[in-house]
């Protein structure tokens, strides 16, 4: 077994120790404090963005975000590897920095972030992945597909552990591209984002006993249509450039990792959605403590049947750029929330099964669904998509209509989304 492959393998049985041994909240705060303060005195406490501070306790940390940290990578990160080598680096088609892995978010926000690990770090990741997500691996073989945007170097690194067949497939290509070679590779397990997912579903063929969804907010349509088609559970990996966030369990309900992550919660104002702030205390080659996230999450309190202490997500709304920001009845702005904008259109009538809604103005949004959607259907939606706009204090809408739905492949499937900036 070589170097990287044992740090999987620890990280696995690792994971599969904790999950058994914590029973309670009280059981995993107690084990996570020593850890959380060995990690702000040994790693935190020694490098240099933090050097003169004091760091007895997380709550003396400052709170950063991507441009934070983007703005300071190099005083961040252990090696004092700089945002410009990285991009430059990435630029030129290389994945490493020495003996450093390397890699950039999707930048659906319009500002794209970089990332540093180890070749240990990058193993630990898939060994926590696996314990999580597979955990009769590796008594039992897995064939995994992957459909996921910017990480295929990191996530190839499961071909290498002998008991996990891997194959990764290139999302910007379009599905039809490698469709009928992902149903001949007869996957148990796929991972990919879920308008992807639902379009090998609905094509037929399709039907591994394991589908995770990643890289985009899982929503309930689409759910329901994969649910329907294969007749298995949709679980969800939480994960983004500054990590493994969450995996489902076999309920299907997406649990926090807390067992590497400490979380903080902002709660977003007249809502209960909530952006985390999150702190890796496992990590050691690229800093991350006290980092505001731009999801917008609702947090669930009702226990899981799986029985796990770690926190319950009851769902992943959107993220922050993706509040509305309209003109307010009474003069002023008011913030509308994805999930507002969501149920308003879906709940209109039973035969939407897809939709985009798109501010483009102070006062104006396009609502679009698909072509031959029923008149009745899209009167409904319209008007029940103004009413909870203006229920929730904006002034007059202006709805416009846009017929058809696009599926981008090549970048992330933003239903509600703020293009008026």
């Amino acid at each position: 077994m070589n170097f990287a492959i044992a740090h999987a393998a620890l990280a696995f049985w690792r994971t599969r120790r904790l999950a058994a041994r914590l029973k309670t909240r009280a059981d995993l705060e107690r084990w996570r404090a020593p850890r959380l303060d060995r990690f702000l005195r040994d790693i935190v406490a020694k490098t240099p963005f933090y050097a003169g501070l004091a760091v007895r306790t997380l709550d003396e940390l400052p709170i950063v975000d991507k441009a934070t940290v983007m703005a300071n990578f190099e005083r961040l990160n252990a090696a004092g590897v700089s945002f410009a080598d990285v991009r430059a680096a990435l630029d030129r088609g290389e994945a490493r920095i020495g003996g450093l892995h390397i890699g950039q978010s999707t930048g659906t926000s319009g500002n794209r972030g970089v990332f540093v690990i180890s070749e240990a770090e990058r193993f630990v990741w898939l060994g926590v992945l696996l314990a999580k997500a597979l955990p009769d691996f590796p008594l039992v073989r897995h064939k995994v597909a992957l459909a996921l945007p910017g990480y295929g170097a990191l996530y190839a690194s499961g071909a290498e552990t002998g008991r996990l067949t891997l194959r990764f497939f290139e999302l910007g290509l379009g599905i039809e591209r490698w469709r009928e070679d992902l149903v001949a590779y007869d996957p148990d397990t796929v991972v990919g984002p879920p308008k992807v997912l639902r379009a090998l579903a609905e094509r037929g063929g399709f039907a591994p006993r394991h589908i995770f969804s990643a890289a985009e907010v899982l929503d309930p349509l689409d759910r329901a249509a994969i649910e329907s088609a294969t007749g298995s559970t949709v679980r969800e990996i939480y994960m983004a450039t500054e990590g493994l966030f969450g995996v489902g369990c076999p309920h299907g309900t997406l649990h926090l990792c807390e067992d590497a992550v400490a979380f903080e919660w902002e709660r977003r104002p007249g809502s209960d959605l909530a952006n985390p702030i999150v702190t890796d205390f496992t990590r050691r080659t690229q800093v991350m403590a006290r980092y505001r996230m731009n999801d917008l999450i609702r947090l669930s309190d009702a226990p899981c049947p799986c029985g796990s202490p770690l926190q319950a997500v009851a769902a992943i709304e959107g993220r922050a750029d993706d509040v509305l920001l309209l003109a307010g009845a009474g003069g002023g702005v008011v913030m509308v929330t994805p999930d507002v904008a969501r149920n308003a259109v879906v709940d209109a009538d039973r035969r939407i099964t897809d939709f985009r809604v798109v501010q483009t103005g102070p006062a104006t949004v396009e609502l679009a669904l698909a072509a031959d959607l029923p008149f009745a259907a899209a009167a409904a939606a319209s008007a029940a998509l103004r009413a909870a706009l203006q229920g929730a204090g904006a002034g007059p809408i202006e709805i416009v209509m846009q017929p058809g739905l696009e599926i981008p492949f090549d970048r992330k499937l933003r239903r509600v989304r703020r293009d008026d900036r």
